[in-house]
Order: structure tokens, then C-alpha cells, then sequence
């Protein structure tokens, strides 16, 4: 990518790339001329509300074509995109909202029902941009002319995106991602996963999550080629889309892959397309791999990110071979070391916390100072991982300094989940856990302490904690236990 402002990847895609299909849904097949022209139709309307350079747009859309006009109509605008959760109750909504100050609000009916709710609420959203993904209301079948993206000035350090991630006191921090923290990650990962023009990828990943909107969509339209979105997910569909569309790359959470591996009709369909898979958000099981690469005769890189590094930090590469259990090296141009509590790295194959220097490293945290101090020193991200890297620079994570839970690539913190339980007029105490599983990496746990009197059964607290959390963050499991050790 040439320029820092990401409206203009899209324009030099379209440039190179015009009639070539960029988005593939089941029954559309939208050309990257007409989602320029599709993005130039959001933008007027956002304009049309008001919209300025630096205002924030909150966008809670599913893996439609509408995300990506939506996304890149804010950065035409100079705006900041805040990418929220679709599963976002109306209480987590409220609070992204007031906390981001955002002004808009793009969303689908789901969304504009839960907005409704909160909307006395609200501080400063006042405007509802509402999708039909039914209606195309922003795609001419005959787009012809392009118009030129508007011509606001964006530098590299112009925030771009605003991803919230969990934070140790329950409640959500905005991580604020710039433009060059976006082109500094692009560049580093065409280089690792080499697109063409000639790729067909599968949009899985939610694009509200960091790797979803930087892999599944920025490097799409960076490489000129085509994602096929799928919001709803069955094994069958997954199948029969990467047979119908000759689907030549992957990029999912383990727990994909894994089902993959145990699909018992895997074998009626041709996948001999499919040359790569990426995998990150969690740990994969070291013997899945080379199970999964026999059986459908593709490569599997997994690597490690978070959202403060817009996320990706480390991979392995496709010309190397893979060490089990490893998730690679230092992409090029990040600087990646384990350090002791005061900052002091260790020696190869000693554990320490994992620390994150580059480009593509977070501005921080919106409207947190301390939160921001906390991890940004000297210019390093404190991840809060824990790991060891050996003499070749490959990184195997050995533990988690912090109290998180990574479900489906979902980072939970329990404190968020607690102070949800403890809003329950029957809980006394408790403590949230992840329980080890299989397929997810970990379930959320909870263990409960009641209140004399009060006799709630595992569906009552379950039930309660889905009116406020996000479902990856509610817990599978409730325990009733006499104390908290």
C-alpha cells in the first residue's frame, strides 16, 4: 500500500481491479467498481447527517457487504470507525456508545431495536444509519462513474478505528488503532500471507473483531482479490461454499478448523482449491495440525496477536517449517522480547512476559491515561502473555499474566463477568474462571456464592447474565459453592 489513508486503498484497488469481484455473497457478486460506489452512496449519507473529520461512527453490522461500504464511507470521511459487537446487549451498547462518543450509528433492525431502548441514555449518538441487507439500497448494478473519495487530509497518525477490547476493571477499553497502525499491519501481512489478485478467501472471522477487519477485509482489498461472506455458519454451507467458490485461503479460530477435522461428510466434497489456512485468536492443538494438513492437503499458519497491535505480531512462515506448539516469529518490522518485571528481557528459553514493539502498535487507549500507561512503556506493549523464545526466535506462549479467558478467540475478562453476577439480588460472592475445552479453548465458568433465602438454579443466574453480556462472555457453567477460596 502506497498512501497512509486508507480511503485510498480502496481507490487504487479499483484502479488496478475494477471488474473484478470483490465481495461474494450467496446471491451477489459485487465488483470493486461497485463497492466504491456503493461506499460513495454510504458516505452521502453520512455527510447528510452531519458527519466531520475525527466525529465517530459506531458500526454494530454483521458479515454483510454493508460492513465493509460502511467502514470504508468513515474513512473517506476522516472519521473513526468504532467497531462494535453485534451480540452487544442493550446495557454493553449503552456504554460503548456514551464511552466512544460516538454521533452514528450503523446498525440492522436487530441493532436499531436495542438503540431504541437505550436512547435517552445516549450522550451524543443521536443519529441511526439503518441497514436492510434485503434491500441493496446502496449498490448501482451499473456503476460506472466512480467518484472520487472526498478529499479530507488524513495522516498516519489520524485515528482510523476504534476496537474495544476487555478490560481488568469490567469495563471495556477503546483501543484506537491509526491509519498508519492499519498500513504498517497490512504491509507486514501481505508479505506473509502473499495474496494475488487471483485468491478467493472466506470472510468467517467477525469483521468487528481486529483480525477479522484487518485480515478479511483491509488485505482483501489490498491484494485485489475476493472474500466470500458468510454471517450464519453450518458445516454443510462451509463445505459446499469452498467447492462451489474454489476457495483458495482461510483465515479462522481453531475451533474452525477442528470442526473441519471431525465433519464426517468432509470427504464428498473437493477442496483441492484450498492451499492455506490461517488460524490465531487462540492456541491450536499442536496435534491437529498436521491431522488437518493430511487431510486436506493445505498449510495451516498459526500466529499471535491482540487487538492493542491491530493484531497481528507474530506468525510462521510459509517457507519455513512450522514448530509445533510455536506461533512463529516476529513479523518483519516488529520487535518482539520477553521481559522480567522490570523490564529487563531474559535469557532464550526463559519465560517472560511478552512485549510488542512497531508500527502497527495501538495510539492507546481512548479517554484512559492510566490504562494506556499501564501497557505502553518506552514505546514496548505490555501483552500481559506470558511465553519463551528460543534460539531461532520462534515463541511458544507458556501462560497469561493477567486474568483473561480466550473462548473462540474471545478475550473475557472475569471482572466484567462478575460485576454482572453480582448485580443478581441472590449472589453474595463469586469468582468467573475458563473451564479447558476442546473445540472453544476455554468455557466461561461461574462459581456462586447465594445469599440466605434465595434459591436460584444455574438457568435463573445464566439467564440474567445473557440481559447484559455479549453470549461469549456468559457463562456455560454456573457452580454453587458454600465460599470463595
Amino acid at each position: 500500500m502506497k498512501a497512509v489513508n486508507l480511503a485510498l486503498l480502496l481507490t487504487e484497488a479499483v484502479q488496478l481491479h475494477a471488474d473484478r469481484p470483490a465481495l461474494i455473497t450467496d446471491n451477489q457478486r459485487i465488483t470493486y467498481r461497485q463497492l466504491q460506489s456503493a461506499v460513495s452512496a454510504v458516505a452521502r449519507s453520512l455527510k447528510n447527517m452531519g458527519l466531520q473529520k475525527g466525529d465517530k461512527v459506531a458500526i454494530m453490522l454483521p458479515n454483510i457487504p454493508e460492513f465493509v461500504y460502511s467502514c470504508f464511507a468513515v474513512f473517506q470521511s476522516g472519521a473513526v470507525a468504532v467497531l462494535l459487537n453485534t451480540g452487544s446487549t442493550p446495557y454493553e451498547l449503552a456504554y460503548l456508545l456514551n464511552n466512544s462518543d460516538a454521533k452514528i450509528l450503523v446498525t440492522h433492525a436487530a441493532g436499531e431495536k436495542r438503540y431504541l431502548e437505550i436512547k435517552d441514555q445516549l450522550a451524543t449518538c443521536r443519529n441511526l444509519l439503518t441497514i436492510d441487507p434485503t434491500q441493496n439500497a446502496f449498490l448501482s448494478e451499473n456503476a460506472s462513474d466512480i467518484a472520487a473519495p472526498p478529499s479530507v487530509p488524513i495522516d498516519a497518525d489520524d485515528p482510523a478505528v476504534m476496537i474495544y477490547t476487555a478490560g481488568l476493571t469490567g469495563k471495556p477499553l477503546g483501543a484506537v488503532l491509526t491509519h498508519g497502525n492499519l498500513a504498517s499491519e497490512l504491509n507486514v501481512c501481505h508479505e506473509t500471507f502473499r495474496r494475488t489478485p487471483d485468491d478467493i478467501g472466506l470472510c468467517l472471522i467477525p469483521l468487528f473483531h481486529s483480525f477479522g477487519v484487518t485480515v478479511n477485509m483491509l488485505n482483501v482489498i489490498q491484494a485485489g482479490c475476493s472474500t466470500v461472506m458468510m454471517d450464519r455458519l453450518t458445516m454443510d454451507g462451509l463445505f459446499s461454499t469452498m467447492e462451489r467458490e474454489k476457495v483458495t485461503y482461510i483465515v479462522a479460530v481453531p475451533r474452525l478448523y477442528m470442526g473441519m477435522v471431525f465433519y464426517e461428510k468432509a470427504a464428498k466434497y473437493d477442496l483441492s482449491s484450498l492451499k492455506l489456512c490461517v488460524t490465531g485468536g487462540s492456541a491450536m492443538p499442536p496435534d491437529f495440525i498436521p491431522v488437518f494438513e493430511q487431510k486436506f492437503n493445505a498449510r495451516i499458519l498459526e500466529g499471535y496477536g491482540l487487538t492493542e497491535a491491530a493484531p497481528a505480531c507474530s506468525f510462521n512462515r510459509i517457507e519455513a517449517v512450522a514448530k509445533l506448539g510455536s506461533i512463529g516469529t516476529a513479523l518483519d518490522g516488529i520487535d518482539i522480547k520477553m521481559v522480567e518485571e522490570n523490564g529487563r528481557e531474559v535469557p532464550r528459553n526463559t519465560v517472560g512476559e511478552l512485549i510488542v514493539r512497531g508500527g502497527n502498535v495501538m495510539k492507546g487507549y481512548y479517554k484512559d491515561e492510566a490504562a494506556t500507561a499501564a501497557v505502553l512503556k518506552d514505546g514496548w506493549l505490555y501483552t500481559g502473555d506470558l511465553g519463551r523464545m528460543d534460539e531461532e526466535g520462534y515463541i511458544f506462549l507458556t501462560g497469561i499474566k493477567k486474568r483473561m479467558i480466550i473462548t473462540s478467540g474471545f478475550n473475557v475478562y472475569p471482572r466484567e463477568v462478575e460485576t454482572v453476577l453480582e448485580m443478581h439480588p441472590a449472589v453474595k460472592e463469586c469468582r468467573v474462571l475458563g473451564k479447558q475445552d476442546l473445540m472453544r479453548g476455554e468455557l466461561v465458568k461461574a462459581q456462586v456464592v447465594l445469599r440466605d433465602g434465595f434459591h436460584p438454579d444455574e438457568k435463573d443466574i445464566i439467564r440474567h447474565c445473557k440481559v447484559y453480556l455479549s453470549p461469549y462472555k456468559v457463562p456455560r457453567e454456573v457452580e454453587f459453592v458454600p465460599s470463595i477460596a
